[in-house]
């Protein structure tokens, strides 16, 4: 190791710094490569009604609350409410989760 390389490495740990090893920092990238990406975790969607599938297909299509009220024949509350279930039987944040829920359980699928 060379005398420059010794000051620098002094540099970096007195500013507070750690320093490793570039075959520590190989070794570290190898092993957090190898793992198996977490799997995601499914969304229950087997206790969903079928009137709960319909507006998940339609909040899949990108539909607001006032057009799945008009496409179902009825009230934007009853689409509200829905929306609101299905929120929170699949555990989903937002309007997004819901429509990638749909296009993960096959509800819909991309425009070809």
């Amino acid at each position: 190791m060379a005398l420059d390389d010794i000051l620098g490495a002094i540099r970096v740990v007195a500013a507070g710094d750690a320093l490793i090893a570039p075959s520590v920092t190989r070794r570290l990238i190898a092993e957090f490569a190898a793992r198996p990406e977490p799997a995601p975790r499914p969304r229950p969607v087997g206790n969903i009604t079928e009137r709960e599938r319909e507006v998940l297909t339609l909040v899949g299509r990108g539909m607001s609350n006032s057009e799945i009220a008009a496409h179902l024949y009825i009230s934007v509350a009853t689409a509200k409410a829905h929306v609101a279930r299905l929120l929170t039987k699949l555990e989903a944040r937002d309007r997004v989760q819901l429509v990638i829920t749909a296009y993960e359980i096959g509800l819909v699928a991309p425009p070809r």
